[in-house]
């Protein structure tokens, strides 16, 4: 036991000494000046709206659709020289789209059940690269499919265009979606919009850009370890990652939608928590909206609350104190509005959670490497060799993941015990009414490149991929650098709509989401 408190205590001392060090040889790095999105006109406000409140508009003819469509792709043209998010578009031919349905409103052609059938009719939306658009890029970020582009829509975003919604253009990612930052040998490096040094995470990070900065009202993300929950945070938006299995993962970085297990969800970002709710709904069909009672008011004074602050992994850095600061304020407005208060709770694993979900990543039906070579395997040690002597077409980051699969392997018999008790302990201690909040991970938006140093910080994301639970990631604010401060919501599985109304509680109560732009 003294042993084990010693190791705590070393780990601990060493990743302040490290993480000091490192923000202060990536600050010189990058410079003393920040750059932030550009300032917002005020007579384009339109671009802030809700989509809720952008479909309701357009439906009762107090704005054109071409008018929403059009301040979002100018808007769009002018922050991306910035956050550098846009992979393929502005797809101009949303304005024709846009056109189209004015006419028909004009003329009185939509009726009540089209409306009904088409909720967000006439609503801009963008989608990460690695998902599926007809005849758009769909590339991977991998240079080798620079020019590929895809014959057929993802079930998501098929699903989001029979409910009206216009696609304007799809958005960075790293290559394949796995590393902690979007950077590609394609378009290079995408941005954080309250800091141009800083991260936007990944894999999602080009939507979660795009979000902040208003260039899109939503977004499509997908998510394996973070992918939508980790750009949320950087990039102050919201961000749901579903139950595994209840939206159609199909034509999502290659998947057919029909994979008998798999860590993989797509999910919604938005800029309003009131926003994810009706498009979890469009995202999962009438049936499984159904199942999972989504019209079925919830009152968030009735719910038990739990909260952990800390993981226990000694490979993870300390959690910030404003991030800790940020937890407690939400501790304390449930403990005021809740009977039974906030429990404070360990939960069994989350100090080896990077072991378990680099096990379960094992099991993936895909394979990173062969994905990565286009369908060749590609040897580590080879791609390195390239990388040093400037032949690679790859990054830094594929490679430092593709090094992973020489590496030891996790025991699988001790991993699956581990996450049988982690799930079960979860799982009764929230059972059909309790919420746990979670820290999101240890910093606001990191430098660029510090993941490279700080690679297990995104286990505070990974630990629900590997439960397969519902977690929704809040914007709660900025810290003194002038960055998002956050926490996940999560529930257990099934329990979706839980996680969606603590999250717009806690929208309006503390209405944590401030723009990385001054309006002028």
């Amino acid at each position: 036991m003294a042993r084990n408190r010693f190791l705590v205590y070393f780990f601990t001392v060493l990743h302040l000494v490290i993480d000091k060090l490192l923000y202060m040889c990536l600050k010189w790095y990058w410079g003393p000046s920040k750059q932030r999105c550009p300032t917002l006109q005020r007579k384009r406000m339109i671009v802030t709206y809700s989509a809720v409140e952008l479909a309701r508009m357009i439906r009762t003819r107090e704005v054109s659709c071409y008018d929403v469509i059009s301040a979002f792709i100018d808007r769009l043209n002018e922050v991306n020289p910035l956050v550098n998010a846009v992979l393929d578009g502005p797809f101009i031919e949303a304005l024709d789209e846009a056109r189209r349905i004015d006419e028909r409103l004009q003329q009185g052609a939509i009726d009540e059940a089209e409306f009904a059938s088409k909720p967000f009719l006439g609503v801009p939306f963008t989608t990460k690269d690695s998902t599926a658009v007809k005849d758009r890029l769909h590339t991977l970020g991998i240079v080798a499919r620079r020019t590929v582009k895809s014959n057929n829509d993802a079930e998501c975003v098929r699903l989001l265009k029979e409910a009206g919604a216009i696609i304007i253009a799809t958005t960075s990612i790293p290559e394949i979606n796995r590393w902690q930052e979007t950077r590609n040998n394609i378009i290079g490096q995408t941005n954080n919009p309250y800091d141009n040094r800083r991260t936007v995470g990944g894999s999602s990070g080009g939507e979660g850009a795009l979000l902040a900065a208003c260039g899109t009202p939503i977004g499509l993300g997908t998510d394996i370890g973070g992918s939508i929950r980790m750009p949320a945070f950087y990039c102050g938006v919201f961000g749901h990652k579903p139950t595994t299995g209840i939206i159609n993962t199909r034509g999502c970085s290659l998947r057919t939608g029909r994979e008998p297990s798999t860590m993989v969800v797509a999910g919604p970002m938005t800029r309003y928590a009131t926003d994810l709710l009706p498009l979890m709904k469009v995202l999962v069909g009438p049936e499984t909206s159904a199942n999972l009672r989504f019209d079925e008011p919830t009152d968030v004074r009735k719910l038990r609350y739990f909260y952990i602050d800390e993981s226990g992994d000694i490979k993870c850095s300390g959690v910030q104190p404003q991030l800790q600061l940020a937890m407690k304020r939400v501790v304390d407005h449930f403990s005021q509005i809740a009977p039974s208060g906030v429990q404070k709770v360990t939960l069994t694993g989350t100090d080896r959670t990077t072991n378990m979900w680099r096990y379960w990543m094992t099991q993936e039906p895909a394979n990173f490497g062969t994905l990565l070579g286009y369908g060749k395997p590609l040897s580590p040690l080879v791609e390195l060799a390239k990388k040093l002597t400037g032949r690679s077409e790859y990054t830094m980051a594929s490679i430092y993941s593709l090094m992973d699969s020489i590496l030891p392997q996790e025991k699988e018999d001790v991993i699956k015990e581990l996450t049988r008790c982690c799930d079960q302990e979860l799982t009764e201690l929230l059972g059909d009414d309790g919420i746990l909040f979670y820290h999101s991970t240890t910093h606001t938006a990191p430098y660029h490149y510090s993941a490279f140093v700080n690679v297990y910080n995104f286990s505070y994301w990974c630990l629900f991929n590997v439960l397969h639970v519902p977690a929704t990631q809040v914007p709660l604010g900025l810290d003194a650098d002038g960055l998002p401060l956050g926490l996940q919501v999560v529930a257990s599985r099934g329990r979706d709509r839980h996680c969606l109304a603590v999250a717009e509680e806690i929208e309006r109560t503390f209405n944590g989401r401030i723009p990385p732009f001054i309006v002028d």
